[in-house]
């Protein structure tokens, strides 16, 4: 007896009517009783030659209908977990090849360099022969790095590389990696200005540690170049942080005065209007974002030990919130005490989102709307903008 696949597990199985989970299945995938997959009409052939082996993607076997059905389910489950519900828009997909960070492992083994995303659920470096969802500028940095780490990295030793591209070109990290002697230190130079890179840096074990930086390297945030620290947080793709911000601006209308909290190298902050109190745990960003923007009123604040309380948010006319996988919820049990009458939640993990809704619920907020953004696409990561309301 036949089943059919209805949807996607949270993990990227597909489910079938019975409930049985078939890895890489797709909705409307017909599973006979031998486990033997017949493709239905959401099934489509993966554009990469090293799906499914690499962890970087777990969806490439699916079309964009069912992608973004699963990012809406996604949402709408972890809601109904809490009996919650909402009005859960249609999701922004980025297109293929726009993520502009990306943390790579690096190995040296049998006289080559292997270089890529590790393997699902494994250490195994994928070496990337191609990459469907990098952007151009990251992908093409790819064989010159492998030049080098031939002459950097151990036999058997790996290093991590961060990749993102900032204003003036790509801003390069490498961890684990020794540069030891006037020649190897004069060749992450020569490799820097070859690649007409933003920044290399170099964290040989004590920390990151500036090796090239012909100008300050910057990331354009609504506009306004702001500096940007080593390894800093970025949204994953320009269009995906787009739809974010323009979720956010929905979501609070225009206020005279607003808080930012978790509010990074001011993504949002940036973008509202009136006066803005921004506040975030990284020292770093909060010496970008007063750089940038000396009129935002940027705190150094750890708000998992020290939230904003009640009666500090109290008369702000809105609150932006952008905190961690883990949540937001010593924060937002403050701001379901407060009068705030508006609050504009982004999350990355809809679980501990739809914990803190439910706070913010049972304090009196209106769950008005969410909209999902797949910025890592097709992967099983999913991002929101939320609106709230009293």
């Amino acid at each position: 007896m036949s089943d059919i696949v209805v949807r996607i597990a949270a993990r990227g199985d597909g489910v079938t009517a019975s409930g049985r989970h078939v890895a890489f299945a797709a909705p409307g995938d017909v599973v006979a009783e031998d486990g033997s997959v017949t493709a239905g009409p959401h099934r489509q052939v993966p554009p990469c030659r090293h799906f499914p082996e690499c962890g970087g993607c777990q969806l490439q076997h699916v079309d964009d209908e069912a992608y973004a059905a699963y990012l809406v389910e996604r949402v709408s489950g972890a809601l109904a977990q809490h009996d919650l519900t909402g009005d859960v828009r249609a999701p922004h997909l980025s297109p293929p090849r726009t993520r502009r960070r990306a943390t790579l492992r690096a190995m040296k083994a049998g006289g080559r360099v292997l270089l890529g995303f590790n393997a699902e659920k494994s250490n195994r470096i994928i070496d990337l022969a191609e990459c469907h969802i990098l952007r151009p500028e990251l992908f093409a940095l790819l064989d010159p790095l492998r030049r080098l780490l031939g002459l950097l990295l151990a036999p058997k030793r790996t290093a991590e590389i961060h990749l993102t591209l900032a204003d003036q070109g790509v801003d390069l990290l490498l961890k684990g990696v020794k540069a030891d002697g006037f020649e190897a230190a004069q060749g992450l130079v020569d490799f820097a200005g070859e690649q007409g890179l933003a920044r290399l840096s170099l964290d040989e074990g004590v920390g990151p540690e500036v090796r090239w930086e012909p100008q300050p390297a910057t990331a354009t945030l609504s506009g306004r170049p702001v500096p940007l620290p080593i390894a800093a947080f970025l949204q994953a793709t320009e269009d995906g942080e787009r739809a974010l911000v323009d979720s956010v601006l929905e979501a609070v209308g225009t206020p005279a005065t607003s808080a930012d909290l978790f509010a990074g190298i001011g993504t949002f902050a940036l973008a509202l209007p009136g006066r803005v109190l921004a506040a975030e745990a990284g020292r770093g960003a909060v010496l970008a974002l007063k750089r940038a923007a000396p009129s935002i009123a940027a705190q150094h604040r750890d708000l998992y030990r020290r939230p904003l309380m009640a009666d500090e948010l109290n008369g702000l006319d809105a609150v932006v919130l952008d905190p961690p996988r883990s949540g937001a919820e010593a924060q937002v049990e403050q701001l379901a005490a407060s009068t705030v009458p508006r609050i504009a939640y982004v999350s990355c993990n809809p679980a501990t989102f739809a914990r803190d809704a439910a706070v913010l619920v049972s304090g009196g907020y209106r769950l008005d709307w969410v909209r999902p953004v797949g910025q890592f696409r097709w992967s099983t990561h999913v991002e929101l903008a939320a609106a709230f309301s009293r």
